[in-house]
């Protein structure tokens, strides 16, 4: 059987060596309470443990004709990422020209590449019906912001701006 335990956290106490026993910890209280669960309960738990590991991540789709991939991002705003990323894929095409490089912003709410790469324009069309990445520096680009007005406000969420990603990085011309 296994052991349940829960932990309070309510002000200036730490669990002491018996089970709800409290023991004074700088400022902070915590109290330990534990009880053994049944059989079936126990087994309960397992099972849906392991159903929802079971699940497993997302798998991985790879991304035709690219065999390397950089990212560049941060939960925050303002640090630099468009920058960074413009920065790298220069340099890296500059120091080996036997690669080809690529830029994919999927900024959907400030998308800056187009402005730091010069660029101008909606992406055209292959005769297959995918979008051809626009081109300066010699480095082809995608963004959002070729596909969207430059004033225009973007209100997009979860689906929408999965959908719009997919079709930037799978719905290309390479």
């Amino acid at each position: 059987m296994g052991t349940w335990q829960r932990l309070l956290l309510f002000g200036g106490v730490s669990p002491g060596s018996g089970g709800g026993a409290a023991a004074p910890l700088g400022g902070i209280r915590a109290l330990v309470c534990r009880r053994q669960l049944s059989g079936a309960e126990s087994e309960s738990l397992k099972q849906r443990r392991t159903q929802i590991m079971s699940r497993g991540l997302p798998k991985q789709k790879p991304i035709e004709g690219v065999k390397q991939t950089v990212v560049v991002a941060s939960g925050k705003g303002g640090v630099g990422k468009s920058t960074t990323a413009v920065n790298l894929a220069l340099a890296l095409a500059a120091n080996d020209s036997s690669k080809a490089i690529g830029l994919l912003d999927v900024d959907v709410y400030g998308p800056s590449i187009p402005k730091m790469m010069n660029l101008k324009g909606n992406p055209e069309l292959s005769q297959s019906n995918l979008m051809r990445p626009l081109l300066n520096y010699g480095i082809p680009c995608m963004s959002m912001g070729f596909l969207v007005e430059e004033t225009a406000p973007v209100v997009w969420r979860g689906l929408m701006v999965m959908s719009a990603i997919e079709k930037l990085l799978r719905q290309m011309h390479r």
